[in-house]
């Protein structure tokens, strides 16, 4: 670059020297030798941009506080979830994060896991350990072989503890097994502190821990389970009866969750009970366009087995009362960019440069709607640098949108160059120069 320069001024002094005594070109050699001086002067050192600095727009809504919304009042359980089942948001926890004993609400990931990993038709066989199991129980027989679609409907409605372990050893091997295959799902689903050890949750313990989960951990794994269809059919079936593979032995059963007929919308439920874990209950609820997760944790020892449908009938009537689907897109103003040491496109020394940001979203991105609390809003933040380093691409990310609702990020869509911009460079500068002193 140096030499290129050295030879335009030297090539310059010689065309002066010869004596040229025609004013016009004089006039001309001297406007090109101040713009080339210009050039000289003006064309930007390469380097590193600068890094993008942010520039924040103030919320479009702030965030206001009712104290009157901020729960559903007392609860028996000790620990409560209510979760939008769209999102999988905790609208509501009362130490929803604190692990305990669970009962048979583990039978909830049981029955998902026999879904996912066996078929309907599989012969089961019941092993002695699986008929040796205590109450309750559909009372099986060592030997014994079932269907596995109908053990499913035994252990759902009626939280058959035998059941339990036989669908176990069928998928699993063996129960410890099984427990494997049931940790390694939780964590799949989003659980973040869930140990089971037993398929039908009965209070046990090892060398790792104690049987547990949490209520926000329990409604995940019941949001799960919902997605599947004959989970679904299962759960909401009121009677169902069945035999064993030999057509001796003939059983029914009855469903025994009475919140299926509490309430309008109830798509699934399972109840519990150890002396470790008290009463638990999970259950999910559709109303309107709104599908609810309740998860209750020791809710209750004997003498209070109602105070379960108590609390979840507190949870949904909050949930109902509070919670709406909101719209929370908002259209913004995006500012231009200046583009520092950008190279105009039609030329010219001393032009700013800009460009436009454009946000890139598509038209369903701006229906979606998030279920907020009544007093609640959604806040929407711009990031943008506050100028550009040349050369920019067309399609370059430049900064960004981002909808929260408190502290919780919904969405974040990108803002995007509408154009690209080369840089000022020497060769530019010099085509400048000889299209001035060529073409004025």
């Amino acid at each position: 670059m140096i030499i290129i320069k050295s030879g335009i001024w030297i090539c310059i002094f010689r065309y002066q020297a010869a004596g040229c005594q025609m004013k016009g070109i004089q006039r001309k050699a001297a406007g090109l030798l101040g713009l080339l001086f210009l050039v000289s002067v003006c064309v930007p050192a390469y380097g590193k941009s600068k890094s993008i600095e942010v520039q924040m727009i103030p919320n479009l809504v702030d965030m206001v506080e009712n104290s009157e919304t901020d729960g559903p009042g007392s609860l028996y359980a000790l620990s409560a979830v209510l979760m939008d089942g769209d999102s999988g948001r905790i609208l509501y926890q009362k130490d929803g994060e604190v692990p305990r004993p669970n009962a048979s609400t583990t039978k909830v990931l049981t029955c998902i896991l026999a879904l996912e990993n066996g078929n309907g038709d599989d012969y089961v066989s019941v092993s002695k350990k699986a008929a040796s199991q205590p109450e309750v129980r559909l009372n099986l027989h060592e030997g014994e072989q079932y269907y596995l679609e109908d053990l499913l409907y035994s252990l759902m409605l009626k939280s058959h503890n035998d059941t339990a372990v036989a669908i176990a050893e069928h998928i699993g091997g063996s129960v410890e097994g099984f427990a494997d295959m049931m940790n390694a799902k939780a964590k799949e689903i989003g659980c973040k502190d869930t140990y089971f050890i037993t398929p039908n949750g009965l209070d046990a313990s090892d060398t790792d821990g104690v049987h547990h989960t949490t209520a926000a951990d329990l409604a995940r794994i019941m949001d799960y389970a919902i997605q599947n269809p004959v989970f679904l059919k299962i759960t909401q079936t009121r009677d169902y009866s069945f035999s064993d593979l030999s057509g001796k032995r003939h059983f029914s059963v009855h469903n025994a969750n009475a919140f299926l007929d509490m309430e309008e919308g109830v798509l699934s439920g399972k109840t519990g009970f150890t002396g470790n874990a008290g009463y638990c209950y999970v259950c999910a609820c559709k109303n309107q366009e709104r599908t609810f997760i309740i998860a209750l944790l020791g809710c209750g020892w004997p003498g209070n087995k109602n105070y379960k449908w108590q609390d979840t009938k507190k949870l949904l009537k909050y949930g109902e009362t509070y919670f709406r689907y909101e719209n929370y897109w908002k259209e913004l103003k995006i500012p231009r960019l200046f583009v520092k040491d950008g190279a105009t496109e039609k030329g010219g020394f001393g032009q700013k440069v800009w460009i436009q940001g454009e946000l890139k979203a598509r038209e369903t991105d701006k229906e979606k709607k998030v279920l907020i609390r009544t007093d609640e809003k959604v806040s929407c933040s711009l990031k943008l640098a506050k100028e550009l380093q040349a050369p920019v691409q067309k399609g370059q990310k430049i900064g960004e949108v981002r909808y929260r609702l408190g502290d919780e990020l919904l969405a974040a869509y990108p803002v995007v160059a509408d154009r690209g911009v080369d840089r000022i460079s020497y060769p530019w500068c010099v085509d400048q120069v000889f299209h001035v002193f060529f073409h004025s």
